[in-house]
């Protein structure tokens, strides 16, 4: 075998898994068919998304478009460079970091696009067209995802747009229409409402994010409202056309939509078109791969992990999903995926939770309360002037236990992790309650969320 293990992909997964084996002395590769590596994480969603995030973040801190634009004159043109220039600053020194980590630990890095030849053996073509036979004992798929584009829906990477051409985008439009009310869409549409781009929503559902708890949905929506975004919910698009001077979007109801762009981000697609799964026997379905719990494909000595195997599909699930499948792979010491895995949206504000919500815990007839704390309510709340910020806790009245933690507001992404260690090491409302928390701080919230439970619990209240 010219390998030990072969990752295809150089995204979070397919760095993780290489980094594992390299320390346990394995004879790693990572084929990577793009001209840089880092995958959908770092090149095309997860950094660069959120680092143009952070600008129209600090512009929205900073009392709105006219104040910001006052001063200088600068134009949302010029708001839009700087912050594609960060987006670009960061991709560079990330490029940098993971490039030097993954020759340091002895990785290869091969590049061009990697297709089966039999269960053990990959086809690697190069941009030239040069080809090569490589083996290896394991091999790991960790080749993600693409943002899906129906057929129907006029891309041009100008006017009509996915979640990709977007961040290359070098003109601000007036306006945008976003289609979707994922996490994917609401990140770009607080984006560009910071920026000062009039903004509408398109989706079918009755809320934004529909599978999250209203309470905490509706404190981003209000933030949205607040910034000129309107919504057309229960919609669906009919029509997508392309104007001289923009774009049309009819609605199924027949409303008809103008707008200088448009964003449709309606879920992603797996990439293993070109891997041709079915020469080495692993089963697929839609193009998604199936795995077990260590992440082994129909074909035992073949992983897969990240986008490629469906939901969550976060960078950080990838990452450990990687180091797992070599752990596993190799025979090291038993790895075992904590249960309760954070999840965070980038909007502004921040939302993050981990664990069950409210609708989940009802379904199971858990019986539970809810204790709620406002950001306004804590003197850093009062302080950094987030008066819509929310904390919840759902907790479990049989044994006092969190079953779940919901949060929107400022650092929403950052404080979840405190729950989320609460809820893996087994412990109760009564630990936040008992914990001592830096004064002032939004930590503290988890203090006085408790303090409702508790209260509620002690005088039998819902």
């Amino acid at each position: 075998m010219d390998y030990d293990i072969l990752i295809i992909g150089s995204g979070p997964a397919g760095q993780h898994a290489a980094w594992q084996a390299a320390r346990m002395g394995k004879r790693a590769a990572i084929i990577e068919r793009k001209p840089k590596i880092g995958g959908a994480g770092l090149q095309t969603g997860t950094i660069p998304s959120k680092a143009m995030r952070e600008v129209a973040y600090l512009l929205s801190r900073s009392g709105g478009m006219r104040q910001a634009l006052s001063p200088d004159g600068r134009s949302r043109h010029g708001l839009l460079a700087d912050a594609v220039r960060r987006k670009e600053a960061v991709i560079a020194q990330q490029e940098s970091v993971i490039l030097q980590r993954l020759l340091k630990h002895g990785v290869a890095l091969i590049p061009g696009e990697a297709s089966f030849i039999d269960a053990h053996t990959l086809q690697v073509a190069d941009r030239a067209g040069n080809t090569r036979t490589l083996s290896a004992e394991v091999i790991l798929l960790a080749s993600g995802s693409r943002p899906r584009r129906p057929g129907n829906i006029p891309f041009d990477k100008k006017t009509v747009l996915d979640s990709t051409s977007i961040l290359n985008l070098r003109h601000m439009p007036e306006s945008l229409l976003v289609v979707g009310g994922g996490v994917i869409a609401c990140e770009f549409v607080s984006i560009f409402a910071a920026l000062g781009v009039q903004v509408c929503v398109v989706d079918s559902h009755a809320q934004l994010l529909e599978y999250l708890s209203e309470d905490v949905v509706g404190v981003l929506a209000d933030s949205f409202l607040g910034m000129g975004v309107t919504f057309h919910m229960r919609e669906r698009v009919r029509e997508i056309r392309q104007e001289e001077h923009g774009t049309l979007t009819v609605l199924e109801s027949g409303k008809e939509i103008r707008t200088d762009a448009v964003l449709y981000a309606q879920g992603r697609e797996p990439n293993s078109g070109g891997l041709h799964v079915e020469r080495a026997g692993i089963r697929a379905q839609d193009g998604w791969i199936e795995v077990n719990s260590h992440f082994q494909t129909s074909v035992p000595h073949i992983f897969a992990v990240g986008d490629l195997i469906g939901r969550p599909a976060l960078a950080s699930t990838g990452m450990e999903q990687g180091r797992a499948a070599v752990l596993h792979a190799f025979g090291g010491a038993a790895h075992v995926t904590a249960e309760n895995l954070p999840m965070a949206v980038y909007t502004i504000p921040e939302i993050s939770y981990v664990g069950k919500t409210e609708k989940e815990v009802q379904q199971e007839n858990t019986p539970y309360v809810i204790g709620r704390a406002r950001f306004k309510d804590s003197a850093r709340g009062q302080i950094i002037g987030d008066a819509q910020g929310l904390l919840k806790l759902i907790v479990d009245t049989r044994n006092e236990k969190l079953l779940g933690v919901h949060i929107v507001g400022e650092q929403a992404s950052e404080l979840i992790h405190i729950g989320q260690l609460v809820m893996n090491l087994n412990g109760t409302v009564r630990d936040l309650i008992s914990n001592v928390f830096n004064y002032p701080t939004l930590a503290e919230c988890y203090k006085l969320a408790a303090l409702d439970c508790t209260h509620q619990m002690e005088t039998g209240k819902k």
